[in-house]
């Protein structure tokens, strides 16, 4: 009994929706210094920087990371990258996703 209540648990827990773990709230507020490449809404004015409105939190997240981890090299966005927590990076992650 005890395994097929962990197992329906389990199933439970596969078949409920994710939910993003940033805010976007508070992405907003944090992302003040991004909109001075990435623009006020996520939209770009120079074409070498990127559309941040509408990429998906995933992608972001990890690109966030990878900057930060020094996999990604970029002399712009590493320093930008370095002081974000993990929770920034979803919140910032979860307002981009939401424009």
């Amino acid at each position: 009994m005890k395994k097929l209540m962990t197992a329906a648990a389990a199933l439970t827990m596969l078949s409920a929706p994710a939910f993003a773990a940033g805010d976007a709230e508070a992405g907003k507020a944090k992302s003040a210094v991004c909109a001075a490449c990435h623009g006020a809404e996520g939209i770009s004015a120079v074409e070498i920087y990127p559309n941040l409105a509408g990429q998906k939190a995933a992608y972001i997240v990890s690109q966030l990371k990878a900057f930060k981890a020094g996999e990604r090299n970029n002399a712009i966005m590493a320093p930008m990258a370095m002081p974000l927590s993990d929770q920034d990076m979803e919140d910032l992650a979860a307002y981009y996703a939401s424009l």
